[in-house]
């Protein structure tokens, strides 16, 4: 029901900074939060931000607060991640996620929540 396209991926040097931007179909956009979540190479895709249905709640992992910053524009049906101070570690496939209208709680970081994804953006960030 909502098709989701991620793009604004690169290589960046640490320190540096990149845009994700995720383009939504459909006419529910504004109707779901949306997520974003990231994937390296061997391991767990893991929860970065969340954004609520009107974006006045964001909320974020540790390990990139402060750092990134979670945003939409839902007259444009379109989502973004504003990465800065990148780190080496922040390297992975990034993937936006509309969450399931049929839940408006405060946990945030639960992938089973969210039933549509983008295909994904690689980031990678040299040292």
């Amino acid at each position: 029901q909502v098709q989701l396209v991620e793009s604004g991926g690169g290589l960046v040097q640490a320190g540096g900074s990149l845009r994700l931007s995720c383009a939504a179909s459909g006419r529910t956009f504004s109707l779901h939060a949306m997520g974003w979540f990231r994937q390296a190479p061997g391991k767990e895709r893991e929860f970065v931000a969340a954004i609520s249905r009107s974006g006045s709640i964001t909320y974020y992992a540790d390990s990139v607060k402060g750092r990134f910053t979670i945003s939409r524009d839902n007259a444009k049906n379109t989502v973004y991640l504003q990465m800065n101070s990148l780190k080496p570690e922040d390297s992975a496939a990034h993937y936006c996620a509309a969450r399931s209208t049929a839940y408006s709680g405060s946990i945030w970081y639960q992938i089973s929540d969210y039933p549509y994804w983008g295909q994904g953006t690689q980031v990678t960030v040299s040292s």
